[in-house]
């Protein structure tokens, strides 16, 4: 698997990584840009991972390797920066400063473009000295991802390396930029836009990349000819991409793809996103400068000047203020020379002195590495993951905030707490006693008291400081570490928390080792907004918001019409602790809010004392919502008996996302008479198909509704009910209903059909009226049932089942035939007339037939009018028998909806588990003998109205 692995970073090398190389040896700029959603492979083709080394450090090593073999033509210079940009800010990655607040400045310069004030420029004269600044850049990118609350998908690395070729003999230089960009996810430019968000526009984590891609549909359109602007100034990355994206440079752009299905759109944008860059048309040229020729000329100065000062020296003392001058400009020129020719040494003498110093504290760490157990951090993304190592050696270490201690141990995070938790290395044993208040979770579980370490376990700091312990060296096996990343730290935390795939598996009734491809979507997806949430509960109260977040299953217990599971989907509970007021936000949403979350959280609090801590008006807080009615579960009302004409009264369950009980509700399914009045037994039918070509009218009946759960945890909301029947263009819904957990509803909605079709035929019989319950809080407005497109009787009853496009179309040829036909017709009728003389003759003859056989005809009359009436009455007795036996399979339906709902506790001990089989043994009993029951009764009745049939029949005859 590596050497494949290995293959294809070398393909991929040289398919694109030796243009760039050949161009910037050439003299020209190049850039290489990595673009695509998180995930797909954009680090790994750039960076690497482990022995597959990507394009940057092998475009890196054949740099040097090519720079060595043309030493003798030509004297070359490498620098080498690196940078991101988060938030549009820009962190210097190689600066031995500390992070400056707001970030490092971007300047125009009128020759060279927008460059970074203040960017380190390291020299380096080997491929592995870049190899250490990319450790040492990730390493700060790490530091400051936790500190700031940053995840590397959603910031952009910029790797600058500078090429210096001095041509000694043609006296002139050439000077190439070598840009290498690793850019944030692609999905992060659409996450908010697709909800509709009232703050999307607000983020500026987003602008980047949202930038980039105007300038290159911008640059796309002007390769076509037309005159528009372009938006370089924007955004901080297309500042500083301006030459490479529509100037002086030779672009090549990676568009990475994901081969999961979930990720369809998001590659099929990608795609296009390549697609418009292809038509960019950039003009490079060699960047030259006359750097040696000025040298020379120096020289060459120099030596005249030293030929008049031997000649002045001839002439005696006369020439002596003269030969002072002559010796001030000599001595200008040789410190001019010295410093052109020394200035590239002295740098790369201070380069490594650095790099000396840092391989000794690398040298060092590997040393205690070997000595000491120590914890070593795990972050989403793999390049960033064990790059901090924080060494437990004997005695007691506190970690957390402080750092003023010789022995602290420092880290950095939402939710770390100045003293955050002590460890202690005794007797070979290492322990982690929590601090008050501070939250410490070893292996999914959170911790309160001293807990002993072994090796590999999992530690999870504050919010979501994530570490693995690595134990004592002789405690250390061949085990692969690489298995304990990310992932499986936030799975380890749903599983604590009583969400695995085996029990999403179980509640949908599928096998765990054939698990739903969209139930494991839905797992993904909850253990990665599992850290999320988390985080944005931390800044919520550090900023003292007063909301919670809470992660749920949209649709899991839920159904549609026909019965079939809904799709399942990640939504966020978001609830106000103080006035109980609830938004469900989805999933873009969130992610879209926790971006500006972290905004306001960074110029609140991690800005330090001068932030500005003012309150934030409520249209602009990311905390806040404007209410709007919540979807709180559904029932199903199955719609069979309408198709026999039979009354349907239920108490059907109102069920929740999750599968909770939310309320009881009393309906009734009634057929009608066009006024609405109520038809008895007699107008059952045996035959649901007598109804096609028929009018269909019947009554919904919604009476009440008991225990609604969502105004019994605030007595301040109301509900509302909404349904949508057949092909009704909208729902309709019940008014509202406050302050009541039981309330009446008496609603009653009449529905017609003037034509009954087979389409809704086959609807009654396979489908189920879906009520949903809608839960209203004050000041959210209530919903509104919308009759535009809606057709109704002058008995004020909804018209369902419209005419057909197809009926419509027969109705219109038919009209435009009827004169064809008609001319028909008239040729016909001449042939009539003459065949109706024919039948008057043989009309003669068959009237004496029909005297002659009249005496028999009467004979028989009275048997059949007493077998007529036999069909009657038994249609009556099958219809109540049917009746009965609807009516009974409601119960059966309704004791099967709780066994599928019915499931041990997750705190159950063996015998609570022996109490949970006992019950449901008792209730598939139950469910057994009800349907049994059911099936015998209604066989025992059928076959009671054939036997009276046959013994009636038997007699008559």
């Amino acid at each position: 698997m590596v050497c494949l692995f290995l293959k294809r970073q070398a393909s991929v090398f040289l398919d694109l990584g030796q243009g760039i190389l050949d161009n910037a040896l050439q003299g020209y700029n190049a850039t290489l840009l990595a673009y695509g959603q998180t995930g797909s492979g954009k680090s790994y083709s750039m960076v690497g991972y482990g022995p597959n080394k990507g394009l940057i450090p092998t475009l890196c090593q054949r740099l040097f390797q090519s720079i060595r073999s043309m030493q003798d033509s030509r004297q070359c210079q490498v620098f080498f920066s690196m940078l991101e940009i988060y938030n549009e800010q820009v962190v210097d990655l190689l600066s031995k400063s500390s992070r400056s607040a707001g970030g490092l400045r971007v300047r125009e310069d009128q020759q060279t473009g927008f460059y970074v004030e203040g960017l380190r420029r390291v020299p380096c004269d080997s491929a592995l000295q870049v190899e250490q600044l990319m450790e040492q850049g990730t390493r700060t990118r790490t530091t400051a991802a936790t500190h700031i609350n940053n995840s590397s998908s959603r910031s952009h690395m910029l790797i600058i390396v500078q090429l210096k070729q001095i041509f000694s003999k043609e006296c002139i230089t050439k000077q190439s930029n070598i840009y290498l960009v690793d850019l944030a996810g692609s999905e992060r430019q659409r996450s908010s836009g697709s909800e509709g968000d009232r703050l999307k526009e607000g983020t500026a984590i987003n602008l980047s990349l949202t930038t980039l891609g105007n300038v290159i549909s911008a640059l796309a359109d002007m390769a076509l000819g037309k005159k528009i602007y372009i938006p370089y100034r924007d955004s901080v990355l297309t500042k500083l991409l301006q030459s490479a994206l529509g100037g002086n440079s030779r672009t090549v752009m990676i568009a990475t793809l994901s081969p999961a299905d979930i990720c369809y759109e998001e590659s099929l944008s990608t795609l296009r996103y390549a697609e418009r860059a292809k038509k960019i048309q950039n003009k490079a040229v060699v960047n030259e400068s006359p750097t040696e020729r000025l040298v020379k000329e120096l020289k060459a100065e120099n030596a005249k000047l030293l030929l008049r000062l031997s000649r002045l020296g001839q002439e005696g003392r006369k020439a002596e203020d003269e030969s002072k001058e002559l010796r001030r400009l000599l001595t200008h020129n040789e410190l001019q020379i010295r410093a052109i020719q020394t200035l590239w040494e002295q740098h790369l003498q201070e380069a490594l002195k650095d790099w000396e110093t840092q391989y000794a504290t690398i040298t060092q760490e590997r040393r205690m590495m070997q000595m000491y157990p120590y914890i070593m951090n795990v972050n989403e993304d793999a390049q960033l993951s064990s790059v901090v190592k924080l060494f437990i050696q004997e005695g007691e270490w506190d970690i957390g905030l402080a750092d003023n201690s010789p022995r602290a141990l420092s880290i950095r995070g939402l939710g770390i707490q100045e003293k955050h938790a002590v460890f202690s290395n005794q007797q070979r044993r290492v322990s982690i006693t929590p601090v008050s208040g501070a939250k410490v979770i070893v292996n999914g579980l959170q911790v309160s008291k001293r807990t002993e370490l072994q090796h590999l376990d999992r530690l999870v700091l504050g919010s979501n400081s994530t570490y693995l312990f690595i134990g004592f060296p002789s405690e250390r096996s061949a085990e692969d570490w690489s298995r304990y990343d990310y992932d499986y730290f936030q799975s380890e935390l749903a599983a604590a928390e009583g969400f695995h795939i085996q029990s999403l598996c179980d509640d949908q009734g599928h096998r765990p080792h054939q698990p739903d491809p969209s139930l494991l979507a839905v797992f993904y997806d909850y253990i990665k907004l599992m850290p999320m949430v988390t985080e944005a509960n931390q800044m919520s109260a550090e900023l003292k918001k007063g909301v919670e977040f809470k992660l749920e299953i949209k649709n899991l217990a839920m159904s549609d019409s026909k019965g079939h599971d809904l799709e399942k989907d990640i939504a966020v509970k978001v609830t106000s602790v103080e006035s109980k007021q609830v938004w469900m936000w989805s999933k873009a949403k969130f992610i879209n809010r926790k971006f500006l979350m972290e905004e306001v959280y960074q110029q609140q609090v991690a800005g330090g004392e001068g932030a500005d801590r003012a309150p934030l008006p409520r249209d602009r807080d990311p905390f806040w919502d404007p209410l709007e009615p919540l979807h709180l579960g559904s029932a199903h009302l199955w719609l069979q008996s309408l198709a026999f004409r039979i009354p349907l009264e239920e108490q059907v369950e109102m069920v929740g996302p999750e599968g909770t009980e939310e309320a009881i509700l009393q309906a009734q399914l009634v057929p009608c008479s066009p006024a609405g009045l109520a038809l008895g037994e007699d107008d059952i039918l045996i035959d649901p198909s007598e109804l096609l070509g028929k009018r269909l009218d019947f009554q919904l009946v919604l009476d009440q509704c008991c225990g609604l759960r969502w105004v019994k945890e605030a007595r301040n909301r109301g509900v509302q009910i909404g349904f949508q029947v057949f092909d009704c263009p909208q729902p309709l819904y019940t008014p509202a209903v406050w302050h009541n957990v039981n309330p009446l509803l008496d609603h009653r909605v009449q529905f017609t059909a003037l034509r009954t079709s087979q389409d809704l035929l086959n609807y009654l019989q396979s489908n189920a009226l879906v009520l949903e319950l809608w839960g209203l809080q004050e000041g959210c407005s209530e919903l509104l049932s919308n009759m535009d497109g809606m057709k109704m009787t002058q008995e004020d009853s909804v018209i369902i089942d419209k005419i057909s496009a197809s009926e419509h179309l027969t109705a219109e040829t038919g009209s435009s035939d009827l004169s064809s036909s008609l001319r028909a017709l008239h040729q016909d009728l001449d042939k009539l007339r003459n065949a109706n003389a024919a039948l008057k003759k043989e009309n003669s003859a068959l009237r004496e037939q029909l005297n002659s056989s009249r005496n028999g005809v009467e004979n028989n009359r009275g048997r059949q009018e007493r077998r007529g009436s036999l069909r009657p009455s038994c249609d009556a007795e099958f219809a109540k028998a049917l009746k009965v036996f609807y009516h009974s399979m409601t119960s059966v339906r309704g004791q099967l909806q709780r066994l599928r709902r019915h499931k041990p506790s997750e705190e159950e001990d063996l015998l609570g588990l022996r109490l949970f089989v006992d019950e449901h043994t008792f209730l598939l009993k139950d469910f057994s003998e009800q349907l049994e029951q059911c099936v015998s009764t209604l066989k025992h009745d059928v076959a009671a109205i054939v036997r009276r049939k046959r013994e009636k029949s038997g007699v008559w005859s």
